[in-house]
């Protein structure tokens, strides 16, 4: 496993990292086994948010004492100074820390700057001054957004979706990433669980060397398998360069990447399970999503009132309301035994 630089933090660490969103999903002692575990392999970066409901804890209570052989990243939504201030000390009180190797602001809607009148970037200046953080970063769903904030030179990393189905756009930003040395936080490497070719995304990732892949890991066989990578790093082969091609193919045109930044629905739908589950019933099978309950889910649909509020919320600009309504005909059409998966 190679190691890469991320930008112009100077932070060097093998091309392999943990994200801790999914760590919230399970109890104390299984995250922290994980977050040891992953560390143990060979990870040494870690990105969680404070939003993430417990997952800065799990990360705190793993590292503590070993603060120093890590390094941490997490994030704010904060949209106000007064927030931003709260924000940054319940992460510094989680984490058991009295520093944060990278503060990002959380889904980003603008690219902050000093004197636009928000106040959002003095904020993270002054903690940096005051040594709470070490680098300014963002996480952002906007490709807009991103681009200005990779411009502006005040941000010295980027985390943004990337994985082998991403488009022109995406690797316009990579590059853009690359000449402003920007490190670039790669989030969604499996698209979201629409990827199941752990060994494919790997290999994609390695042709990109300023890129920093985060891997959503909650389950130990998941862990395995990318642990597994630090001795034995997928390269970038004709026939995984075929197969990838067969599969932007496939996921050609718009789909739901189940960010859930849309939610939450006024009518309780679960967005973003349903608008992407013709998806997920072809490409990673699973009883689950036919189970009585999950039937009631998705049932839901036929209460949608196209508030279109998720629309305005997402940031693919999908029009959610008709993916919704396509993925429950499909749906139907499943659990009525006319199509088969």
């Amino acid at each position: 496993m190679k190691e890469i630089t991320l930008g112009r933090t100077g932070i060097r660490v093998p091309q392999n990292a943990f994200g801790a969103l999914p760590v919230q999903r399970v109890d104390m002692d299984t995250a922290v086994g994980l977050i040891r575990r992953a560390y143990e392999g060979g990870m040494r970066f870690f990105d969680t948010a404070r939003a993430y409901s417990d997952s800065e804890e799990k990360l705190g209570e793993a590292f503590d004492g070993m603060r120093e052989k890590v390094y941490i990243a997490t994030k704010t939504q904060a949209v106000t100074p007064d927030a931003f201030r709260r924000d940054l000390e319940t992460s510094l009180r989680n984490l058991r820390t009295d520093y944060i190797d990278v503060y990002q602001f959380h889904c980003a809607q603008q690219a902050y700057a000093p004197g636009d009148g928000t106040g959002m970037y003095e904020c993270m200046e002054k903690a940096k001054e005051e040594g709470l953080i070490r680098h300014i970063g963002m996480s952002a769903h906007k490709i807009r957004v991103a681009m200005d904030a990779v411009k502006s030179g005040l941000y010295e990393t980027m985390q943004f979706p990337f994985s082998y189905i991403s488009g022109e756009k995406e690797l316009a930003l990579v590059e853009l990433c690359r000449q402003e040395n920007v490190g670039f936080i790669a989030m969604k490497g499996l698209a979201g669980g629409l990827i199941n070719d752990s060994r494919a995304a790997m290999a994609f990732m390695t042709e990109h060397d300023s890129v920093l892949p985060i891997w959503g890991i909650q389950k130990e066989k998941e862990l395995d398998e990318w642990l597994s990578y630090m001795d034995d790093t997928p390269e970038m082969t004709g026939e995984i360069r075929a197969f990838i091609e067969k599969e932007k193919e496939e996921l050609a045109g718009e789909f739901c990447r189940g960010c859930g930044y849309c939610m939450p629905c006024p009518k309780g739908i679960k967005i973003n399970s349903c608008a992407r589950m013709s998806l997920m019933l072809r490409r990673a099978p699973s009883e689950a999503w036919l189970t009585p309950e999950m039937q009631a889910e998705m049932k839901k649909i036929e209460d949608c009132i196209n508030c279109r509020a998720c629309v305005a919320k997402c940031p693919y600009r999908l029009d959610t309301p008709r993916l919704l309504k396509e993925n429950y005909e499909d749906y139907k059409r499943v659990l009525a035994g006319e199509v088969t998966v």
